[in-house]
Order: C-alpha cells, then sequence, then structure tokens
C-alpha cells in the first residue's frame, strides 16, 4: 500500500486508488483497513474519506494506519460526495470503492483488475457480497433492475455454492465494493451528490449503460459486509432516502420511448410500493420520501435531458436489462435474509 497526498497519486505506478467513506465507523473501519493491508495487489492509494465523525475516527486511522490518505469533511456529506472527494483526490486508471463495513478478502482487488482488464469497454466490476455473520450467504452479486425502474441486489439471501468463477455482465455493481475505471467516470460523471446515499450506484451503472460501458460481475473478488451497518437497515433515513432517490434515479436515466410508455404502470407500481412499505411494514418514511422527490422533479428532469443527449447506444440495448415486473409484497422478500439484522 501506498500513502498518497491531496490532490496528488500515491505514485506513478499506482494501478488502484481505493476510497472509504466513513461517518463514526471505526469499529467497522478498523477491520476494514486491516483486510486492504493483506491484499495481494499491492500497487494501490487508500484514501479515507471521513464525514465529520464524532467517534475519533480520524485520529485513530493517523494511528494505526498511516499509510492510508486521511480526507476529513467538517459534516456528512453522504456516500455520493464523499467517495467523489475520494475519487478526484486520486490519479490510478482504477477507482474501487469499499464500504467501511465491508471486509475484502486477499484477492479481492486483484480478481476486480483482472476483470476489468479483459476489454477497454468495461467500466465497472462489481464484488460477491457476502452477508457478514451468516455463514455461505450472499448480500450481493451486482444490480438488477425491473421494469418499474425498481432496482435491488441480485442474488440477495442466495446461498453461496460453488460455482464458476469466470466474470458475467450485469447491468452494474453494487458501490459497497466496487471497481471504476477513471477514464468512465470521466465519460459519464461521479456519484450524484444530490442522492446523498442509495442507489447513486444504480444511477451511475444507468449513466454508464446509456453511454455504452459495459459492467461486470467478478464472483472470486470477494467481501463479507455487514448490512446497513451505518444507518441500520429498518432507518427511517434509509427508507426516505430510498423513496426520494428512487425517482430521481428514474426520471434522469430511463430511456425514452419507454419512459413514455410506462409511466403510469411505474407510477402506479410506486405507489403500491409506497403504501405496503407504510401499511405492511409501518415505515411512514418512504411515503416522506416519494412526496420530497416530486419537489426536486424540475432539477431531475434538467439533468435528464443532458443525460438523453449523451445517450450513445439503443434505447433497447439498455431495456434487455430490465426484468418483468413482480407484485410489490414479492420484492420485500428479496430481503428476508435481513430480518433482525437492524
Amino acid at each position: 500500500m501506498r500513502a498518497g497526498t491531496e490532490g496528488g497519486m500515491a505514485g506513478q505506478d499506482t494501478l488502484v486508488d481505493v476510497v472509504v467513506v466513513n461517518w463514526n465507523g471505526w469499529v467497522h473501519l478498523d477491520r476494514c483497513l486491516a483486510a486492504l493491508a493483506t491484499q495481494t495487489l499491492h500497487d494501490v492509494a487508500v484514501w479515507v474519506v471521513d464525514n465529520g465523525s464524532q467517534d475519533g475516527s480520524p485520529a485513530r486511522v493517523r494511528a494505526s494506519y498511516p499509510w492510508v490518505e486521511l480526507i476529513e469533511n467538517s459534516e456528512n456529506r453522504g456516500f455520493a460526495e464523499g467517495s467523489n472527494r475520494g475519487i478526484v483526490a486520486g490519479r490510478a486508471p482504477f477507482v474501487a470503492t469499499l464500504n467501511n463495513d465491508a471486509c475484502p478478502e486477499p484477492g479481492w482487488l486483484e480478481a476486480l483488475v483482472e476483470a476489468m482488464e479483459r476489454e477497454p469497454a468495461v467500466g465497472m466490476v462489481g464484488s460477491k457480497m457476502l452477508c457478514h455473520g451468516q455463514a455461505g450467504r450472499i448480500d450481493s452479486a451486482g444490480i438488477a433492475l425491473n421494469r418499474a425502474g425498481i432496482a435491488w441486489e441480485r442474488l440477495a439471501g442466495a446461498p453461496d455454492t460453488p460455482g464458476p468463477e469466470t466474470p458475467i455482465e450485469v447491468f452494474g455493481p453494487c458501490a459497497g465494493a466496487a471497481l471504476y475505471r477513471r477514464a468512465m467516470l470521466a465519460d459519464v460523471g461521479l456519484f450524484d451528490r444530490d442522492l446523498f446515499c442509495y442507489l447513486e450506484d444504480v444511477d451511475l451503472a444507468w449513466r454508464a449503460q446509456l453511454a455504452g460501458w459495459r459492467a461486470l460481475y467478478a464472483p472470486a473478488a470477494r467481501v463479507s459486509h455487514v448490512h446497513s451497518a451505518t444507518l441500520g437497515n429498518r432507518s427511517p433515513l434509509k427508507s426516505y432516502l430510498l423513496g426520494r432517490n428512487k425517482l430521481w434515479t428514474i426520471i434522469k436515466n430511463y430511456p425514452d420511448p419507454y419512459l413514455g410508455r410506462r409511466w403510469p404502470l411505474i407510477v402506479a407500481y410506486d405507489l403500491l410500493a409506497a403504501a405496503y412499505a407504510v401499511f405492511a411494514e409501518g415505515r411512514p418514511a418512504a411515503l416522506w420520501g416519494r412526496l420530497a422527490s416530486w419537489r426536486g422533479l424540475k432539477r431531475a428532469w434538467g439533468k435528464r435531458r443532458e443525460i438523453q443527449r449523451r445517450r450513445r447506444v439503443p434505447a433497447a440495448e439498455v431495456d434487455r436489462w430490465l426484468e418483468p415486473l413482480e407484485p410489490p409484497w414479492r420484492l420485500a422478500g428479496r430481503y428476508a435474509h435481513l430480518s433482525g439484522h437492524g
């Protein structure tokens, strides 16, 4: 590992900048950085972006991991803007984003880079994220989408059965443990800071796919992940942000003519999903988030014009990733393995 200097790269031969965003998460960050120190790939600079933590995280990073470059924000700027600060600080050709509650296996980065280097058109590579404390169960294997614009973690809750480790094509990676090509980020932009956190990786994957970049899932790139350790799986703030960011992401990215054709279906499906969250799960914040999204609709539509103007592939090429619809209550079953985890 090489320590960097803010605004510059850690070394001329640095291959990967690893960006870890932290907010009052030292208990997890400590394990994360210790795991990064064991990576078999050594041409790496690690950037920790601290979002105004009050648990002593910055001082502990400096004392225990002097090879880490620390960037301190005075306040919590979220995962999106926090990650962006780390990304622009480095200059390596590849950028990995890693949640502070994720612990990568030693060959994690090496497997991601190997998959990325298969073709120049590959701009994103996702990891096999395994549920911490649930031996042999998958937390994420990339991003999946349906025709109503709902995104979820591929294979969430599925057993981690032995199988081929050859990378396969997916819509995009979960940014909790992902590798991005810097050239792709320069082309389509960084994470949308307006999203703060949640679905910022879905939004980025949309923009990349529309611009013609490909995404792979590398099963050999393995990390153990404590799901939603920062806010909690049933946090009202998480429900609010997911409800708000979902509509913004759809408005910005869902290509014509499909958006016009499916808009009534998208709205109807979302109303059903919101009703289920409020009345069946007791999460009224999911409704408040959706109401907040309408207040920001004009801004999201302005971003849409630029994104769609830059689209380089036929809309049908992107639409092929969208799966058929299921009833809203079926979606909740995808996260049954998280019950009792916050």
